[in-house]
C-alpha cells in the first residue's frame, strides 16, 4: 500500500501576439499599454498559462482541449472562466492546490506595479490565499520575439496536493 501523500506538478506556458488596442489584460488586471494582444478568448496569456499549470498537475491535457478555440462560444470569453474550471476540476478530484508561480517575460509594459492587483485577482478567482500565489516578470534582454516588443511569453507552475 502506498501511503505517500499525492502531490503533483503541473508547467504551463503560453504566448500571445500584440495587435490593436491600448491595454492588455494580465491576470485579469487591465494594464494600460500601446498595444493588446491578440487571441481568440480575452488573450489573458498569464490566466492561460495558469490554467494550464493546474491541468498539467492533473493529466487533464491544456486549455485548447477544454474550451477549444474553434469554438465560437469561447470567442472573446473572459479568461477567469477557463481558471475557474481547472480549479474546480482539481477540487473534483481531491486536490487542493499548494501555490502557483507565474512568470510573465515582456520588454513592455512594466509588470512590477501592478503584480499585487494581479495576485489579489487571482486569489479571488482561484478562492486561494494571496500568499500562495506569485506574479512575477522578466525580460528576454531584447532577444527574440518578446525582446522585439512583439508579444509576451509567460510561464508557471502549479503545484496540487491530496491529503
Amino acid at each position: 500500500m502506498d501511503i505517500r501523500p499525492d502531490i503533483r506538478l503541473g508547467n504551463g506556458f503560453d504566448v500571445h501576439a500584440f495587435g490593436p488596442g491600448d491595454h492588455v489584460t494580465l491576470c485579469g488586471v487591465d494594464v494600460p499599454h500601446t498595444h493588446g494582444l491578440v487571441g481568440h478568448s480575452d488573450a489573458d496569456v498569464a490566466m492561460h498559462t495558469v490554467t494550464d499549470a493546474i491541468y498539467g498537475a492533473l493529466a487533464m491535457g491544456d486549455i485548447g482541449q477544454h474550451f477549444p478555440p474553434s469554438d465560437p462560444q469561447w470567442k472573446g470569453a473572459e479568461s477567469h472562466i477557463f481558471l475557474r474550471h481547472a480549479v474546480d476540476l482539481a477540487a473534483q478530484h481531491g486536490f487542493a492546490i499548494s501555490n502557483v508561480d507565474c512568470t510573465l517575460v515582456c520588454e513592455f509594459p512594466k509588470i512590477g506595479p501592478h503584480s499585487e492587483a494581479m495576485r489579489k485577482k487571482m486569489s479571488d478567482i482561484m478562492d486561494l490565499d494571496i500568499n500562495r500565489i506569485s506574479v512575477k516578470a522578466t525580460t528576454s534582454e531584447k532577444l527574440g520575439f518578446t525582446g522585439r516588443s512583439e508579444g509576451i511569453a509567460c510561464m508557471a507552475t502549479c503545484a496540487l496536493v491530496k491529503p
